[in-house]
């Protein structure tokens, strides 16, 4: 496989995983997310922070 076929399917594994875990922590209420020590303003980062765990 290629460089850029590796890239390319790396991109989209992130793109899901960030997806999936901003789906699944929005449908998390306001107070299990502060129990999570979590607002729901970070999601969005805490998702991206998760897509780049992917290697």
């Amino acid at each position: 496989m290629n460089a850029w076929a590796a890239d390319v399917r790396l991109r989209v594994e992130r793109f899901r995983v960030f997806r999936q875990t901003l789906s699944e922590m929005g449908a998390l209420n306001n107070k299990e997310l502060a129990d999570l020590g979590l607002h729901r303003s970070e999601l969005r980062r805490v998702a991206y922070q998760a897509s780049r765990e992917v290697c």
